[in-house]
């Protein structure tokens, strides 16, 4: 190879477009400019970087940041550890807010920060985007780096990340249903579901019957806007761990751009919006996005398990071969037929001293377990 150099960009619109074409990229998209810039123009609190490697004038690696703050409160009240550790951790962060540079959408879950292409030595463009992560964090205001989000297959890559003196971190599985391609109805699929798993996925379906289905239109996203906001924050107050809130401007952008590939389906109960879900088609797969709810009638309505059945029938709907309905919520996901994908994830604190002493607990998190289903016959 060539030598290999780095080149930033502060916006997609600064980024020659040759360079999607050689690529290319596309067909992923969440690498396509058009997407990115959706997320770029919503969300004018997060920094947002691009990161593109050259070969002499030829691009050959792609990755995206996003420079983001984040409550400690938010990083350590769900994960187990003793009062001492995190009054020690809030010492050595030393406020209540710290700066995070993600390389990779933190919005997504997946492999979806980083793009190498294929016919280069991946291990050294891999290490070269590592460089030009620490060049990128010298010149920001940040306490630590969070490398996301890679698939078993791509460790003999990212393991490299070690030698840049990253901690690997273990975080909650995307949940994947593989779905037969002779599963034309709803119907085929609950009839290949266990006897206990098909009531399951009936009561949902019969307990929500009060609630009216509508898929949204470009103007409704932007009709909804405020409701949507209102419904997503509320379920992400719930969530285990949120690093940032995403402006449902977003949303409007996304689907003015994408309009039927990317889905927003909204829930009335007596004329009033109390749930909605969002997709994006990305090639084979229909990739769950964020959800909302009215919590207080989520019971009474089963609005969750709704959803739940519903991003079901939009993949089979839409011929996909799979559905990624992302993390949290793993158990009641696998009673669906979802299986985990594991995912690795990397961080090192910008100070050297502070990463040394917080690399054995970066290291040692364990995720949540839980019972993982076989519903199918």
């Amino acid at each position: 190879m060539k030598d290999l150099k780095p080149v930033f960009f502060d916006s997609v619109d600064k980024i020659d477009p040759k360079y999607w074409e050689i690529l290319d990229c596309g067909d992923n998209v969440y690498y396509t400019p058009e997407f990115l810039k959706a997320f770029e123009t919503a969300n004018p609190d997060i920094d947002f970087t691009y990161i593109i490697i050259l070969e002499g004038d030829e691009p050959v690696a792609f990755a995206n940041t996003q420079l983001v703050s984040i409550s400690v409160k938010t990083i350590t009240k769900n994960i187990k550890m003793s009062d001492w550790l995190k009054q020690t951790i809030n010492r050595l962060f030393s406020t209540n807010r710290i700066r995070i540079l993600f390389v990779g959408n933190v919005f997504l879950s997946g492999e979806y920060g980083t793009f190498l292409k294929q016919d280069k030595d991946k291990v050294t463009t891999f290490n070269t985007l590592a460089d030009a992560v620490r060049k990128l964090s010298r010149s920001k205001r940040m306490n630590g780096i969070f490398v996301k989000d890679f698939r078993e297959e791509s460790v003999y890559i990212t393991n490299h990340l070690k030698d840049h003196d990253y901690a690997i971190m273990q975080v909650e599985p995307n949940m994947i249903i593989s779905l037969d391609p002779n599963w034309k109805t709803f119907e085929d699929y609950k009839n290949a579901l266990k006897s206990k798993y098909r009531v399951k996925a009936n009561k949902a379906d019969s307990t929500s019957q009060p609630l009216e289905a509508k898929l949204f239109d470009d103007g409704d996203v932007s009709t909804y806007k405020d409701e949507l906001q209102a419904l997503y924050e509320n379920t992400i107050a719930n969530a285990n761990f949120n690093a940032q809130v995403l402006n449902l401007n977003t949303y409007t952008n996304l689907k003015e751009i994408y309009h039927d590939k990317f889905i927003v389906k909204g829930y009335f109960l007596e004329g009033k919006l109390v749930g909605f879900l969002s997709a994006m088609i990305n090639q084979e797969n229909l990739d769950a996005h964020f959800i909302g709810l009215d919590y207080t009638l989520n019971k009474e309505f089963a609005i969750y398990p709704r959803i739940l059945n519903d991003y079901v029938r939009l993949g089979i709907e839409r011929s996909s071969k799979r559905i990624n309905l992302g993390r949290t919520a793993s158990e009641i996901k696998s009673t669906l037929g979802a299986a985990p994908e594991a995912l690795i994830c990397y961080f090192k604190h910008k100070r050297s001293f502070v990463n040394r002493l917080i690399k054995p607990f970066t290291s040692n998190i364990k995720i949540k377990s839980f019972k993982q289903h076989q519903p199918f016959k």
